[in-house]
């Protein structure tokens, strides 16, 4: 139960249309269970605005599903990321209503879709050997209430394909940046808007990347005002904070 959630059921309360007992079922309900193999967390959306996101790397499927049936007792929606197939056709199984991300790694399965806040999140990638992790960004950004645009393949060899796309970024009211080799697209792209810029390294790159180190330490040194960056490949957090900024602007 989401924060705006709670607060529809104690007007619906206030206007004489649920029990007092249903109220204080909801909130009486314990903040975690325990799976044995598992303590999930049935506060998360109460204190966070969204349920616990399950991280299915490690995990069996057997362990993912038994997690995403216990937060869906209460939940409308989850996000389940870094799985695999044989995670994403057990959950399929069991639930109908389950989408398999397969670019983005990601399963979402969402009973009743959040209506979109106004402002929109652009997520833009260097190339397309970035796709898996700002595919996760913008999954991650649209199941949490938000318009993403995507924007793919622009990288600074070739500059212009990136501003054929400008008049999109700059109306955006978050831009998150994925990129790897030696990481200057988010540098360009925070000299050429007024918004907040989340930075997203990736592993893409010959030898000398190290593994996104070289985009990393390239994005946290960037010259450009208002970046932010997240850690290699972690395009779950930069949607995810990417959400909460423009939760901000729409507030």
């Amino acid at each position: 139960m989401t924060s705006k959630e709670a607060i529809r059921l104690l007007e619906q309360f206030r206007a004489g249309d649920v029990s007092r007992e249903k109220v204080l079922q909801a909130f009486q309900a314990a903040p975690v269970a325990d799976l044995g193999f598992a303590r999930v967390d049935m506060h998360r959306a109460l204190r966070k605005g969204f349920p616990e996101v399950i991280f299915g790397a490690g995990k069996t499927p057997k362990q993912v599903l038994g997690i995403a049936a216990k937060l869906l007792e209460r939940e409308q929606r989850i996000l389940i990321t870094r799985i695999t197939a044989e995670h994403a056709r057990v959950l399929r199984k069991k639930f109908k209503t389950a989408i398999h991300h397969a670019i983005a790694r990601c399963v979402t399965i969402d009973k009743r879709p959040l209506p979109k806040r106004p402002g929109a999140i652009v997520v833009a990638c260097a190339g397309t050997s970035d796709l898996p992790v700002a595919e996760e960004a913008a999954i991650t950004a649209e199941i949490m209430g938000n318009r993403v645009d995507r924007i793919v393949d622009v990288g600074v060899p070739g500059l212009h394909r990136l501003l054929e796309r400008l008049d999109i970024i700059q109306r955006a009211s978050v831009v998150i940046v994925v990129a790897g080799m030696e990481g200057a697209l988010p540098s360009v792209v925070a000299g050429l808007v007024s918004k907040p810029v989340i930075a997203v390294p990736t592993s893409v790159g010959y030898g000398a990347s190290f593994g996104g180190l070289a985009a990393l330490l390239g994005m946290l040194n960037s010259c450009g005002s208002g970046v932010t960056v997240v850690n290699i490949d972690n395009g779950f957090g930069a949607g995810y904070a990417a959400s909460q900024m423009n939760a901000l602007a729409d507030k």
